[in-house]
């Protein structure tokens, strides 16, 4: 079964950008957009982080999650991520849809109003259980930790 993410704009969004959109009939993520109250763009400095705003609000059925993961062009191009990709949106989250954006690049770069910042990726979850035990079973890989399995 195909979910449905409900969506609401906020009062000041702009909805002519339109809802979140899969770009390519094979495409995993939906593409969002940034949203300024004010319309005007911001400049993100080299190193520099900023929550972006999308002017959404979505309902995520339980038992899903939305990833927001970086666009690989705005990546490459441009040095812009995503500082805690994949960023997790819980099916009980109700607040305003922003998007935390990092310049990893050398130059400012501007963030225009409308412009595509990232992508959402909808997800089954899984809550695992918890217990506590006196001994964990054993593996080949035992307590090696990174870069223990070697380059290549």
């Amino acid at each position: 079964m195909t979910p449905t993410i409900n969506v609401i704009f906020e009062e000041w969004a702009d909805q002519a950008l339109g809802l979140p959109s899969y770009e390519t009939a094979g495409a995993a993520g939906a593409d969002v957009r940034a949203q300024f109250a004010d319309r005007q763009p911001v400049i993100l400095a080299p190193g520099e982080r900023r929550l972006i705003p999308t002017g959404l609000r979505i309902e995520i059925p339980l038992g899903y999650e939305v990833q927001i993961r970086p666009r690989s062009g705005l990546a490459l191009k441009e040095g812009i991520s995503l500082p805690n990709a994949p960023g997790t949106i819980d099916s009980d989250y109700r607040g305003p849809l922003g998007v935390i954006l990092i310049n990893l690049g050398a130059e400012p770069v501007t963030i225009e109003h409308g412009q595509r910042i990232a992508q959402m990726v909808v997800a089954p979850v899984v809550q695992a259980g918890f217990r506590q035990v006196r001994e964990l079973g054993e593996t080949e890989r035992g307590q090696g930790g990174f870069g223990s399995t070697g380059r290549g």
